[in-house]
């Protein structure tokens, strides 16, 4: 069965968001959730977050940086052209229920996997305040979504192109100390962002959430592929998670584990470059 691209947007030169044909997806899927997919018969599987569902018109909304052969094929991908697998929903839902007031924090494009966490917080009536950043202007994604369902929007860029200077740890603390109380903080982006804004929160004794995307094959835990350190157990990152608890989370070893393969990945990118002409 192939899976029909309703819909392809590029949200900035790196980043594009696709709608997928994929009713019994967008009728289960909730957020946190995610989705592995196949370009084509001979591609690999890789995982990609839901970033938003559409039931009635049976479409799923992912998001994803061309960074690597498979998503770079995607990307080449047009409205009306298919994919050959899509398969969903997968990993467990954020966990919303009787939260009052939480802290929404995203980092580059893992504010696709914020977002409709942000979106699920505020439909039952929570307190939301997004903290998003991006290294600059040019690559700000979803900020007129996330100021739609947020009580407070801190916007922050690295360079200080697009909103205040600084690191989301910076106008996190800077709310903390200002007496915001928070039930939960959500960190949802690089490994080194999650990393810092959970040993910040501990600080404060606040409880942190982060979504672990580690390298993954299967999705249903029999690989072994998405393995974590968490509280000195092992999890599984596709049917434990994806979110854990952060201070327990051993960052230190996921970020060794997720850049073994670099060189590879780097192979296969130049070398599918060099067959495209680029």
């Amino acid at each position: 069965m192939a899976y029909k691209i309703l819909k392809r947007e590029e949200l900035n030169s790196q980043v594009i968001r696709m709608d997928i044909e994929s009713p019994p997806v967008a009728r289960k899927a909730q957020a946190g959730q995610f989705i592995i997919l196949r370009v084509d018969e001979f591609g690999e599987r890789i995982p990609l977050t839901v970033a938003d569902t559409d039931p009635e018109r049976g479409s799923v909304t992912i998001i994803f940086q061309t960074v690597g052969k498979t998503t770079m094929k995607l990307a080449g991908k047009r409205e009306g052209e298919t994919i050959e697998d899509f398969v969903g929903p997968l990993g467990r839902p954020t966990e919303t229920e009787g939260l009052k007031k939480v802290a929404v924090v995203g980092g580059g494009v893992g504010c696709a996997i914020a977002y409709p966490v942000a979106k699920k917080l505020s439909s039952l009536g929570c307190t939301v305040h997004s903290i998003v950043g991006f290294r600059s202007r040019d690559l700000v994604i979803l900020e007129k979504e996330f100021r739609a369902v947020s009580d407070r929007f801190v916007l922050t860029s690295d360079d200080g192109t697009a909103g205040e200077k600084g690191l989301v740890t910076d106008a996190l603390k800077r709310l903390i100390e200002a007496g915001e109380a928070y039930d939960e903080v959500i960190a949802i982006g690089p490994l080194i962002m999650m990393k810092f804004v959970a040993r910040l929160t501990k600080e404060y004794g606040i409880k942190t959430v982060v979504s672990m995307n580690p390298i993954m094959i299967d999705g249903t835990g029999m690989c072994g592929g998405c393995r974590l350190s968490v509280g000195g157990e092992t999890k599984f990152a596709c049917v434990d998670g994806p979110d854990f608890d952060g201070h327990l989370v051993d960052f230190d070893e996921a970020m060794a584990r997720n850049a073994a393969y670099k060189e590879t990945e780097a192979r296969e990118r130049e070398e599918y470059c060099r067959l495209l002409g680029k």
